[in-house]
């Protein structure tokens, strides 16, 4: 799926859920969808306005900033098309492995730094799924979506998890080596 459709998917998806304002809309993919996807924000008004051109969107209320945007029937058919294509995804990139690679250049004081950095966020994300998921559970006004966005709640609570248990691991890790290094 190319880029566009990608964001086309967040921006039907999160006005599916419910009518909003540009602003609203930016914020919700910001703020809701941020914590397994990014969307630039250069990106959002433009898809919105080629979605209203194309009939998917429409514009309630007046003109300018406090306008409300619904998804139209076509829409959501537009919507459950985009969904149901195949998951296409990139090539991994991950700044921190990149470095651990490199490890015996960078040197293990700053691998620990960098690893008990990338714990202490890991830490800090399963904290905001946590109190995301009471939120979402406390939520009626979308009890219909609670279930599945429990489920993505979960994924992030487990990555996190799955993130500190290895911190932990390649925190012993580098304890060794490092003793290693000063007996050799």
């Amino acid at each position: 799926m190319a880029r566009s459709s990608q964001t086309e998917v967040a921006v039907l998806g999160a006005l599916a859920t419910e009518p909003m304002t540009g602003y609203a809309l930016r914020e919700a993919i910001r703020d809701v969808l941020g914590h397994f996807w990014s969307e630039s924000f250069g990106q959002i008004y433009p898809a919105l306005a080629g979605l209203e051109q194309q009939g998917l969107v429409e514009r309630q209320g007046g003109d300018g900033r406090g306008a409300v945007y619904a998804v139209t029937e076509t829409g959501h058919a537009r919507l459950r098309e985009l969904l149901m294509q195949p998951i296409q995804t990139g090539p991994p990139r991950n700044g921190l492995l990149l470095r651990l690679f490199f490890g015996r250049t960078l040197g293990v004081a700053a691998c620990r730094d960098l690893v008990t950095q990338a714990k202490t966020e890991a830490q800090q994300r399963l904290r905001e799924y946590e109190a995301l998921a009471a939120q979402v559970a406390g939520e009626e006004r979308h009890a219909t979506d609670a279930p599945f966005w429990q489920l993505t709640i979960s994924a992030g609570r487990h990555s996190a998890q799955a993130a500190i248990a290895w911190a932990d691991e390649c925190l012993s890790a580098l304890d060794t080596i490092d003793t290693q290094e000063h007996t050799a």
